[in-house]
């Protein structure tokens, strides 16, 4: 064998062919590592180049900060930390910042897109944006502002919510980032522009209390935490703070120090009820960073600088804010409030507040927000503002066609109506279904245009039916056909571990290919003991709840493929079985029963 096959090892008089040697010789690592090419680092160094050069116009006046930008759209309420320390920061670094969420519902409201929208105006503008789903923080609950505790909830509950919410932020995101791209942005270099989805499960899972309370519990003093409004009226005006409460904050500044450190996650942006979890949030991290008892975390961090936040402005709706606890919520889940009651609903924004409106919720440059309501002014029966605010929110929610559906349909419906009829039949109108599907498949599924997430099937399904079957009557096939070859061809994935103590990690989807297995197979992916889950693709998603038999069918629904036994023939056999019934009596009637 050719001498160059072979490599001398580093024993002695030993050796091993090269292949092997270097396969040896590779450090065993269960991450796949890549390489970073010099087109790479080159494109790296020119975005930082740019980053510079766009510093140095806004230091000089030519263009305007991204905290002057914020501050003029009214996304800016109260800055923690100084205000032009902040503003330089911003200025001179390409930093992170997040916004937190708990699916203590299935979906945002719109109350939630303020967050959202300071945060999406960073991420257009090539900073760091994570949206942070509270996995683990959602089973607590926050309990700021609030004098009663969250009512508990069942897991299956819980998990239906993180499985809606997640599709939801991921849908809003992908709008988010085409409706950015309409209006000019992401030019140039979109990959410079970062962004990411995260579960607080993926560390709290895997974190020691212990941990938490070596490395942080020194620094969250007592005193300060007792003193805060929401600890004292929760326990003088209302039901008592639970411990787990009172932890919610240290939980919540966990969350930021683990962003903090392995991200590079400066900032925070809240509701405006939300700035004393802020300034916990930084102190904890401060602390953190100065008393960390591995050198090397001290090391990788030093000279990031120390957090910094800030809160947006409280939307309230006549004196009442937002959310699930007011029942004044506008449910960015079409399946909870269509598209045709959330543009109705923005249709009716009063006059005094749709220019300001209109600056928090679109892109729209601020001169052809000042030039639309000063047309606005002259008639404003048109509603001409409120028209545009009602298009744009619904585009940037749900997309450019189903905006342009919905505006269709009011046009269409109300075009001959005043504009005092069009405030009482936008609020009782059913929504016309239009179809928009850009896809030029029809049967292509998108975020946009996916089905309704969340359905109902009787008990029986699940210990009758085949796991085919299901998929059909979840409506994720047109045929049982169809179904069939989903499942043979592994098309279909179900939520949950079967064979494991808990069906499914708390907090997360494991979703797990389906397999042609045996009827009585399906119900050991059950979790909670009546939720399934089943995906086709990445949008199409069922969360079936399970219910009993009896309440089904009294619910008057039906399912694809369910037989149905109805009219003359239905009738006939009903007289039949009550002769047959008192001929028999009741031993007969028992077994005929059986039979």
């Amino acid at each position: 064998m050719a001498p160059l096959l072979f490599r001398t090892s580093t024993t002695r008089e030993l050796y091993i062919c090269a292949r092997c040697s270097l396969r040896s010789s590779t450090t065993p690592s269960r991450i796949t590592r890549r390489w970073i090419g010099d087109k790479y680092l080159a494109k790296i160094a020119e975005a930082e180049r740019e980053w510079e050069r766009k510093a140095n116009d806004i230091k000089a006046g030519k263009q305007k900060s991204m905290l002057t930008i914020l501050e003029e759209r009214g996304l800016v309420n109260t800055i923690a930390g100084n205000r032009d320390e902040v503003d330089r920061r911003m200025t001179e670094n390409r930093l992170g910042a997040y916004v937190g969420i708990d699916p203590t519902a299935s979906s945002p409201h719109i109350g939630h897109l303020l967050p959202f929208m300071a945060l999406a105006w960073m991420f257009i503008h090539g900073y760091h944006a994570v949206t942070l789903l509270g996995g683990a923080t959602g089973k607590i609950g926050d309990p700021t502002d609030r004098l009663t505790s969250r009512d508990k909830v069942h897991s299956s509950v819980r998990q239906a919510n993180l499985v809606g919410m997640h599709y939801q932020l991921k849908k809003l995101w992908v709008n988010i980032e085409n409706y950015g791209r309409r209006h000019g942005y992401f030019e140039g270099k979109p990959w410079a522009h970062h962004r990411e989805l995260e579960n607080n499960n993926q560390w709290w899972n895997r974190l020691p209390m212990l941990e938490v309370l070596s490395i942080l519990g020194p620094g969250m003093r007592l005193g300060p935490m007792l003193a805060r409004d929401t600890v004292k009226n929760k326990m003088s005006k209302g039901d008592g703070m639970s411990f787990a409460e009172f932890t919610y904050p240290i939980m919540q500044a966990w969350d930021w120090w683990h962003m903090y450190h392995r991200k590079g996650i400066h900032m925070q942006i809240g509701g405006s009820d939300q700035f004393g979890n802020i300034t916990a949030g930084i102190d904890a991290v401060k602390y953190i960073s100065k008393n960390h008892p591995e050198p090397d975390v001290l090391e990788k961090i030093e000279g990031m600088g120390d957090p910094f936040g800030f809160t947006v402005p409280l939307l309230t709706t006549g004196g009442k804010k937002f959310g699930k606890s007011e029942g004044n919520a506008i449910w960015l889940d079409a399946e909870q409030t269509s598209t045709f009651d959330l543009y109705g609903f923005m249709l009716r924004t009063p006059d005094d507040v749709v220019g300001n409106y209109l600056k928090m919720f679109t892109f729209l440059p601020i001169k052809d927000i000042d030039a639309v309501v000063q047309e606005h002014l002259l008639d404003p029966s048109a509603r001409k503002a409120q028209h545009m605010l009602a298009r744009e929110l619904v585009e940037l929610v749900h997309g450019p066609h189903e905006a342009k559906a919905v505006e269709e349909q009011h046009r269409l419906l109300f075009q001959k109506k005043s504009a005092n009829v069009l405030d009482d039949a936008s609020e009782h109108a059913s929504s016309p279904q239009i179809s928009a599907n850009p896809h030029p498949d029809p049967n292509y599924i998108t975020l946009n245009n996916r089905p309704k997430i969340n359905v109902q099937l009787p008990a029986s399904v699940l210990e009758t039916l085949s796991i085919a079957r299901i998929v059909f009557a979840a409506g994720l096939a047109a045929s049982a056909t169809e179904a069939h070859q989903l499942v043979q061809n592994h098309g279909i994935q179900i939520g949950g571990m079967a064979g494991k103590a808990k069906s499914s990690e708390p907090g997360f989807v494991i979703w797990t290919k389906v397999a042609a297995w045996k009827n009585e197979e399906t119900a050991k992916y059950l979790i909670g003991g009546d939720l399934l889950m089943l995906k086709r693709g990445k949008h199409n998603v069922r969360v079936i709840q399970v219910v009993p038999d009896e309440e089904y069918t009294s619910s008057g629904r039906t399912y694809p493929g369910q037989k149905i036994r109805s009219g003359p023939l239905s009738n006939m056999e009903l007289r039949n079985k009550k002769v047959m019934d008192n001929l028999r009596g009741p031993k007969g009637q028992e077994n005929l029963d059986e039979d």
